[in-house]
């Protein structure tokens, strides 16, 4: 998005004194772009920007330059125009102008033969070694407007070297792909944060390249959610990335515009380190981290085995069992509603509407347990009340029609609209206050990002409020809950979609989010606990999700906290034939998994741990491993198909390490801490802990 600033004069010093140019009529004289060279460098040994004469920039690490010279920091001119370059003219430093970073701003302004001045500013906090932030601002000081249909920032390309290349994008598409994924020649992703599908979008506004020896990060730094995106190509020989606006303006003759707030990051390793510096940055700036309760890291049963046709008496019948098997939550799912937007009580579950709501809520305490509701806000089915009554909570395109909800076939509640907003938090009272739950399981891909909302019953500044107040929403949503049980639980779980990272701060618990793989889990669960902190909640959702419906071993190794959905002592009668053979009924077999990996992940506690991201290069490494420390132990958890051979035990503490298979709770050797290296041999997975045992 490109936001106008107020006008300001600015002395223009050219480069060659006594040169003169005969430009296009409407242009101002500038020097021509064969001027002799004025270049700069600004920055340190983790990062430098050098930018050349005609203000292309270039990174430079530790003395080496990282990419070529670019327009990294460009206008797009609409088509048929073509935009002359720029000459570097002037150029400056002082305190940082960039909330949340100290150190300086850097500033290089220049002309062009069209009469448009840019002005890039670099900033450089010493305490953020490897990261830059930059706002790129140009001013029409000609006589004609000019058409553009965008603006790009940090665009710069890094050679993929002879073993490839991976990337992480923190977009949401319809197809529910990976987060990281490799970045082959031919590879190409948009990743735009505004909608990739009518309810599929929002997300982290990062992406991430690296190879085995350095990557490049490029995201904003802004406080809201933005309309922007972030391109990664790759060539035959190299891969690019940026961060593009493509909203069309005519920037007229004494206007201002200034890009949103970049950042560019060289790093070693892989995605983990930019994100986690990232969220550093933003809290800084304002996005602090929920309060997180001790519950958000106990077991969680929900009853969605039963799917949407359950009655109480099986949810009841299996409660025994779920706190026999030492899980502390039981969570309702969806089905005891009429429908989504009413949120009335099913009377043929609840036949006596929220007596017996109440009524379950205490059964289910009775049991030792937990409860916790599920609700999908913002959704509003056809035929409800509440769309004939309230029809002006629709959020509307330009053309008047609805948004769809496509999982529930339901429509999208404008979250920027106060009545909606006094809807749900009544809504959200009323399940905390008055019916005892203790937590919600916040559902549905709806939830992560909404349009531009065009409803002229809202009155909005501009369309693009719906999609920048959907935070504000969450935190309405948060305090409503939160105002009358401090230690509630919000889980946020939109479902498939790459996490709106501005609302994270209103959430203390996000799952895997309907992954499609072990591996969706895993990677998952590491950028979560980048994004959200090293010992973030995170929920490996249910294990039925995971690859065989039995892998455990993917939320536990990454310190996932453990979820399932099985149902006890038979299955749901089906009707709708959706279940998979044999349902998730808890088979005397199946129970002595359950019960084994249940104990070890509370026995270890590695979801409370300290998550070392840093430590292993999920793209580059292999096995593919991740390390937590807790309690004074480390962990390291390695997963392949079938693999026996080395692996390192990095982030030792200096001294000898007696080294423990927990599966089998089997000592398999000791290491120094200088030599972490041990065979091993092993299928799908294998975690090992290490404890100190001497100098």
């Amino acid at each position: 998005m490109v936001r106008k600033t107020g006008l300001r004069r600015r002395q223009v010093l050219y480069l060659m004194s006594g040169t003169s140019a005969v430009l296009a009529a409407g242009a101002i004289a500038a020097p021509p772009v064969f001027a002799a060279p004025v270049a700069n460098r600004f920055g340190n040994d983790a990062l430098t920007i050098e930018i050349d004469s005609a203000m292309r920039t270039r990174l430079v690490v530790g003395g080496r330059a990282l990419t070529s010279f670019s327009d990294s920091e460009t206008l797009l001119p609409a088509k048929g125009v073509t935009l002359a370059p720029f000459v570097l003219t002037e150029q400056g430093q002082g305190a940082s102008k960039v909330a949340g970073l100290s150190g300086k701003t850097h500033s290089a302004t220049g002309v062009s033969a069209d009469g448009i001045e840019k002005t890039v500013e670099f900033t450089f906090d010493p305490d953020r070694p490897g990261i830059a932030a930059i706002v790129a601002m140009y001013r029409n000081i000609g006589r004609d407007p000019v058409s553009l249909r965008g603006w790009r920032n940090a665009a710069h390309s890094l050679t993929r070297g002879p073993r490839g290349l991976w990337t992480f994008a923190g977009s949401s598409h319809a197809d529910r792909r990976d987060w990281i994924q490799p970045a082959p020649a031919g590879f190409e992703q948009r990743n735009y944060m505004g909608m990739n599908a009518s309810d599929y979008g929002g997300g982290t506004p990062v992406v991430d390249i690296w190879r085995p020896d350095t990557g490049l990060a490029v995201g904003h730094l802004e406080l809201t959610p933005e309309l922007v995106a972030l391109p990664v190509t790759s060539t035959g020989s190299e891969t690019s990335i940026a961060l593009e606006s493509d909203q069309p303006f005519e920037l007229l003759p004494g206007s201002e515009v200034a890009t949103l707030t970049t950042f560019v990051a060289a790093h070693t390793g892989d995605c983990f380190a930019p994100l986690a510096a990232y969220r550093e940055i933003m809290a800084a700036r304002g996005l602090t981290e929920a309060f997180v309760p001790a519950s958000a890291y106990e077991a969680m049963w929900c009853a969605w085995g039963y799917e949407r046709n359950f009655n109480t008496a099986q949810v009841v019948g299996t409660l025994p069992k779920v706190k026999e098997l030492g899980i502390e939550w039981a969570v309702l799912d969806d089905g005891w509603q009429t429908a989504e937007g009413d949120w009335y009580l099913d009377p043929e579950k609840f036949p006596r509407g929220d007596a017996d709501m109440i009524e379950f809520v205490d059964q289910i305490r009775s049991a030792g347990l937990r409860p916790r509701l599920w609700l999908a806000p913002l959704a509003v089915d056809p035929g409800t009340d509440l769309l004939h009554d309230h029809a002006d909570m629709l959020l509307l395109d330009e053309n008047g029609a609805v948004n769809d909800v496509t999982w529930w076939n339901a429509f999208t509640l404008c979250p920027a609209y106060q009545p909606t907003i006094d809807h749900c938090t009544a809504l959200v009272r009323k399940i905390i206050g008055e019916w005892g739950y203790e937590g919600l399981k916040l559902d549905g891909q709806h939830l992560n990002g909404v349009p531009p909302c065009h409803n002229p019953a809202h009155n909005h500044a501009y369309p693009e409020e719906a999609s920048e107040k959907l935070p504000a929403f969450w935190q309405a949503v948060h305090e409503a809950a939160t105002s009358i049980n401090p230690d509630a639980i919000l889980e946020f779980c939109p479902c498939g979609t790459s996490f709106a990272f501005h609302s994270l701060p209103y959430m203390n618990q996000v799952p895997a989010s309907d992954p499609l793989s072990s591996w969706q889990i895993r990677t998952k669960g590491k950028t979560t606990k980048a994004l959200m902190g090293r010992s973030a909640p995170y929920s490996g959702d249910h294990v039925e999700l995971s690859d065989g419906g039995t892998d455990f071993a993917s939320a536990v190794g990454i310190g996932g906290v453990v979820s399932t959905k099985f149902t006890w002592p038979r299955d749901t009668d089906n009707p709708s034939g959706e279940l998979p053979p044999g349902g998730y009924v808890l088979t005397p077999d199946k129970e002595r998994h359950w019960r084994k990996w249940i104990s070890l992940y509370q026995e270890h506690d590695l979801a409370r741990g300290t998550y070392r991201g840093e430590l292993y290069d999920i793209g580059f490494d292999r096995p593919e491993t991740h390390a937590i420390d807790q309690n004074g132990r480390s962990y390291f958890a390695f997963y392949a198909d079938e693999y026996s051979g080395p692996v390192e035990l990095r982030g030792l503490a200096a001294g000898r390490h007696r080294v423990t298979n927990i599966a089998s709770g089997k000592v398999i050797g000791i290491v120094d801490a200088a030599t972490p290296n041990l065979a091993v041999t092993f299928k799908r997975h294998l975690i090992l802990q290490a404890e100190r045992v001497g100098a």
